[in-house]
């Protein structure tokens, strides 16, 4: 058993419902091992910049406050989208930042891209890492789940079930608009969840004549209104994104796709009026459901565990019900996880009748 006495935390990328209950659970498990917590501002930032921007972490932070139950980051995030510096001089900063704060180990809360990171600048220095995966997307590598992600299927739900009631008084197809970026997992659940009529996810190509199809369909059982729900990252449709931008670190950004479908549904189609509604961050907001805070404990416990047993480079996961670790590297090899077409939910839905594409 390898003896730490300070670890640092930081969150990293875009927030998330339920990454103080991460953070409060590191603390207690850690704490309980008599170790110094440094929680490290605005992610990599805190490390990286002078003067160096963190606290000293103890239970008194959160046993007594509402933190652990709300969204948001009592640390800060890292999500600038500027343009870094080279690895080498910002693993050199990083290297230099965690002398300067003489950590032992530094647990990082991010998807994918934070992981490959901060496990990047460690290496060449004696401190040890592990991960631990958030982000409302879900596609995180090899883990079942990462924390926000149902907070956000739970918001994106809500939206849904909100939207049909005002459908149902104006003779309305309304679409909704969902992050997501590249994967359809936060569009699928939340269709699935709210009985929307029809889904559109990156994974699975899809036709306009398909969706006006589905709404001839509902007209003719004698229902007025319908609910579409569309993930950003949806292509049109003849297979083009509909912005080339990308911002300052090169990932594309998405935006516009419900208003496209908007004008093309209502040139062909003049049944329904057609409205689009973008839900925007109050997908990464809200009280964190009961499962993302589950996995939050027993990911912030598993972390604080492995940093025990001495194992490096190393992220937590959710697999079979059970709560295990793999190498960042593998994750990292792995890629963006997108939504499985052959999944249950995937299946579900074409069984309930929601349009989900041509497939």
């Amino acid at each position: 058993m390898t003896q730490k006495k300070r670890i640092g935390i930081l969150t990293s990328g875009g927030d998330c419902a339920g990454l103080n209950a991460v953070i409060s659970a590191v603390v207690e498990a850690a704490s309980k091992k008599g170790w110094e917590i440094y929680g490290i501002h605005n992610g990599t930032d805190g490390i990286t910049e002078t003067p160096h921007s963190y606290e000293v972490l103890t239970v008194h932070n959160f046993s007594d406050s509402p933190w652990p139950r709300l969204s948001g980051s009592y640390l800060g995030s890292l999500n600038k989208g500027v343009k870094m510096e080279s690895l080498e001089e910002m693993s050199k900063k990083f290297a230099q930042g965690v002398q300067d704060l003489e950590l032992d180990a530094v647990v990082v809360v991010g998807g994918d891209g934070s992981m490959n990171i901060v496990s990047n600048y460690c290496k060449g220095t004696k401190v040890q890492v592990v991960g631990i995966p958030k982000t409302i997307d879900n596609d995180t590598p090899i883990t079942e789940f990462s924390v926000g992600f149902q907070t956000a299927v739970q918001a994106c739900t809500k939206a849904v079930d909100d939207l049909e009631l005002t459908a149902r008084s104006h003779n309305r197809a309304l679409i909704l608009e969902v992050m997501g970026r590249d994967a359809g997992h936060l569009a699928m659940h939340s269709a699935l969840a709210g009985a929307a009529d029809v889904c559109l996810v990156p994974e699975i190509p899809y036709t306009i004549d398909g969706i006006i199809n589905k709404l001839k369909e509902i007209k003719a059982s004698g229902r007025n209104h319908a609910v579409i729900v569309v993930s950003e990252g949806i292509k049109t449709e003849s297979g083009e994104h509909l912005s080339n931008k990308k911002n300052m670190v090169g990932e594309a950004v998405y935006g516009g796709i419900g208003e496209y479908l908007n004008n093309e549904i209502s040139k062909r189609y003049k049944e329904f009026q057609v409205r689009t509604n973008t839900l925007g961050h109050v997908q990464r907001s809200g009280v964190p459901v009961a499962f993302d805070r589950l996995l939050a404990y027993v990911y912030g416990a598993k972390a604080v565990e492995l940093l025990d047993k001495g194992i490096n480079n190393h992220m937590v996961i959710w697999k079979c019900g059970h709560v295990e670790s793999v190498s960042i590297d593998d994750v990292v090899k792995e890629g963006t996880t997108k939504l499985n077409v052959h999944s249950d939910y995937v299946k579900a839905a074409r069984n309930l009748g929601i349009y989900i594409g041509e497939c």
